[in-house]
Formats: C-alpha cells, structure tokens, sequence
C-alpha cells in the first residue's frame, strides 16, 4: 500500500474515544433511559419502601446491557435500510465508524454479560427475563414482524413490558399482578407513542418498504388509533390502584398525566380529521413524559404515609 494512502487511513480510522462513543451509540442510550424509569420504581413497588440499593444498582445495571444488546442487534440487523432512511443516517454501522463484525460480536457479549450479570446478583427469573427481552425484540419484532405486517410495533412493542417484570423479579423472585397490570400499561401505551413518530418519518420507512401503520394507512385512522390506545393505556393505570392498594398521590398523577395524554391524543386526531397541519411530536413528547410521570408515581407512592 503507498505510504500516503496509509497515512490517510490512520488518519480517518476512528480513534479510541470516537469508537468507545459509537459502541454507546449502537446500544440505542435514549431507548436505555425511557426502560429503566420503568424499572427502578416498579422495585420500589414491589418492596413496598426503599429496596437493597445495591440489587438497584445491579438491576439497572443489567437491564442496560439487555437493552444494549438489543439495539445492538437491531443495528446490525437493520444496517441495509439505516443506510437509506434520513432518522437514521448517522449511526455507527452507517457511518462506518464500527464495522458489521465489531457490532455483532458487542451485541452478544453484552447479551451474554446481562443474563450472566442479572443471574449472578439477582436470580434467574430475573435473568430468564432479560432473555426473553432480548430474544423478543431481535427476533419476533426485527426479523419477523417489523417489515411484514402494520402491527409490528404492537406485538413487538412486548419487549419494552418486559423491564417491568424484571424489576419486580430482581426484589420478590417472583410475578404477581401489580407488575403484570405495568407491563400492560407499557404494552398499550406503545403504539399511540411510536405511531405519531412513525407519522413524522413516514417518507423514511415507506422509502424502505417497512409497513408502519402511518404507511399503509391514512393519518385520520392512525390519529383514530392512537386515541383508541391512549384511552386503554391510561383506564389500565386505574387498575394498579385498587389491585396494588396505590395512594392520592398515584390516584392523581394517573388521571391528570393520563388526561393530558388522552387531550394530545385527540388534538392529533381533529387535525388529521380537519386536514390541518398535524404535528404528530407533540404526542410523541408528550407520551414520555406521561410514562415518566406515571412511574416516578409508582415509585412515590409507597413511600408516603397516606
């Protein structure tokens, strides 16, 4: 190889903190975040007051690299269609700052790492959990269901439930129907979460042939979609009350954060109807910080003596 072009190359080859930086990329942190504000309150639920911190530490800690891994996978696995949609462009199998081999080899060892780490300090339920997540997102959601059917994002939205049942597992070593009523929460409110994203970016995935519901269907039933959910997500809330015996305080966050969501919900569902502008990220934003309201309430609640 000519001495110039050799010097080019090490030049562009990414240096130690570029790559370390593109690894955290391929793990999807964002995703990361919004999982484990389901999970450290759902512990402190299940103990009924402040859990060991260190099982904590180490369920947020596995719960990550499961998580990691999967996004991981779906890089690698979504590499060819990341490559044409403008959402994704700069991720780092895109970009070329990891290559297919480098991203495969971190999503298992960092899946292997979280079963192995979550059945060591925690217990196996816990870890055949994580399992199940990891397997579910990779496999039911981005090798079956996310480019043949519009209900990709329903049933594979079940792998974001699943650090609910985690959290509870790592304290109790058992389920029981608190976290089952979460993970329903998680599961229904899925869908009028990611359908307004897909509706921001439909070019993007109809230009990949990914059949979300904002692709293959007008926005006036996908604005009618997402009422339906949102309407379902928030009546199941009301569940947890009487069956996790929840206070004023849950009671209230449940009906006024449930109310603000249901409200933007409908907003994006009369602009859809009325040809507006429909500026479907408010619902979007607004679902996160509906799900964060509603599980810092789950983590509150039992701490307080009324």
């Amino acid at each position: 190889m000519d001495v110039t072009v050799k010097a080019r190359a090490a030049r562009e080859r990414p240096g130690f903190a570029r790559k370390a930086r593109a690894y955290v990329a391929l793990t999807k942190p964002r995703v990361i975040e919004l999982l484990l504000v389901t999970t450290a309150p759902v512990m402190v639920l299940a103990q009924n007051g402040i859990p060991n911190l260190w099982l904590v530490v180490a369920t947020l800690v596995g719960g990550s690299l499961s998580a990691g891994s999967a996004g991981a996978f779906n890089c690698y696995i979504d590499r060819d269609i990341d490559r044409v949609m403008e959402r994704t462009k700069n991720r780092p199998l895109v970009t070329g700052e990891l290559t297919d081999r480098e991203a495969l080899v971190f999503a298992w060892l960092v899946g292997i790492a979280s079963i192995v780490w979550l059945a060591v300090t925690t217990n196996l339920l816990a870890a055949a959990l994580s399992a199940a997540a990891i397997f579910f997102y990779v496999v039911v959601y981005t090798l079956w269901l996310k480019r043949r059917t519009a209900q990709n994002i329903v049933w594979g939205g079940i792998a974001g439930c699943f650090p609910v049942l985690i959290g509870w597992a790592a304290v109790t070593g058992s389920l029981d129907w608190a976290p089952v009523i979460l993970f329903f929460v998680v599961f229904l409110w899925t869908p009028p979460h990611y359908w307004p994203l897909s509706m921001r970016y439909r070019a993007d995935y109809a230009s990949v042939n990914v059949p979300m519901l904002a692709v293959v269907r007008g926005r006036t039933l996908v604005g009618l979609q997402v009422v339906l959910y949102a309407w379902a997500t928030v009546t199941c809330s009301l569940l947890l009350i009487p069956v996790a015996s929840m206070g004023i305080l849950y009671t209230v966050v449940a009906v006024a954060a449930g109310g603000w969501f249901v409200i933007e919900s409908h907003r994006l569902y009369s602009t859809a109807i009325r040809h507006d502008e429909v500026k479907p990220m408010r619902v979007f934003h607004s679902s996160i910080s509906y799900l964060t309201l509603l599980f810092i309430a789950v983590g509150v609640d039992p701490l307080l003596p009324f």
